[in-house]
């Protein structure tokens, strides 16, 4: 049975991290909610990119092909074996072990290709030229520092090289890793998406950074002990916003840590707050920021 679908055309990259253990895809298309068809990813299992008429089902057979074991270049061979419209398709995988693979069909629309490279591989269909995914996989595996970043990188170059040949609508940004995910109970570690918008990749990196505000691990060199000015004007703030009615007495007390912890959570920050007598920098920064100083 035939199964052409949507999502013509798109640009993407599929990676790991081995030092993180992270798997991840970034995409971009002129077509609405890109994230909604193209990224699947389980951690410890792989990634898998399905676009160009995607076939979506090629993202949980993939996944489930690599759970067992499979490696990415046999899940591809697998999985486009008995699709009729194979030649239509684009799929990059990256499986368990880092192991990279991509498949473009004849029929895609030009300009379309990809390159696998060293644990990533980078596909596109409809773009201005290959530079685009030249751009893209030459910006991985020449950068450094959190897969996030790398594959948000990736994603720019490959913008900026051209591109989807019909413009910009939608982007997304999957990254897994277990239990990466909000309170550690899956592994969704970012899933950001941009569903329309005129600079969805800069919308995306804009998400990005509120992603890492909220979410983000606290560093052990930005921690700020609770104590003297920075106690009192804690309790400055949390006066402004209606959580503490005590005096400053720049004393870290009990009533201002438990103020301090409400306040955190109903900013959302709770992913950063500690249960000592120390402070996430960034807290201290957003409360300044929202809130000055008196």
């Amino acid at each position: 049975m035939s199964q052409v679908s949507g999502n013509r055309g798109t640009f993407s990259i599929v990676a790991y991290d081995p030092e993180a253990k992270e798997w991840g895809i970034a995409v971009q298309s002129k077509f609405l909610a890109v994230g909604s068809a193209v990224p699947w990813a389980c951690a410890g299992v792989g990634a898998v990119a399905t676009q160009s008429w995607a076939n979506t089902s090629y993202g949980p057979r993939g996944l489930a092909m690599m759970q067992e074991g499979l490696p990415a270049e046999e899940v591809i061979s697998r999985l486009i074996e008995q699709d009729q419209d194979r030649a239509l398709r684009q799929v990059g995988v990256v499986d368990a072990k880092g192991n990279a693979a991509a498949f473009t069909g004849e029929d895609c629309f030009d300009w379309a290709g990809h390159i696998v490279g060293q644990h990533c591989a980078c596909q596109g269909n409809i773009l201005v030229s290959e530079d685009t995914v030249q751009a893209m996989a030459h910006a991985f595996e020449n950068s450094h520092g959190p897969l996030v970043d790398r594959l948000m990188g990736a994603l720019q170059a490959g913008q900026d090289a051209g591109g989807d040949r019909r413009g910009q609508q939608s982007a997304a940004l999957l990254v897994v890793r277990e239990k990466g995910g909000y309170g550690g109970f899956n592994d969704r570690y970012v899933d950001l998406r941009v569903d329309d918008h005129p600079c969805p990749i800069g919308e995306l990196a804009r998400l990005l950074k509120l992603h890492e505000l909220y979410f983000g691990e606290s560093d052990r060199d930005n921690l700020v002990p609770i104590r003297g000015d920075v106690a009192a004007e804690i309790q400055q703030v949390l006066r402004k916003t209606g959580h503490y009615d005590g005096p400053a007495t720049a004393l870290y007390d009990e009533k201002t840590k438990s103020a301090l912890q409400a306040f955190v959570s109903i900013e959302n920050l709770e992913e950063r707050w500690r249960d000592d007598d120390l402070l996430d920098g960034v807290i201290l920064d957003f409360m300044r920021e929202r809130f000055g100083r008196e």
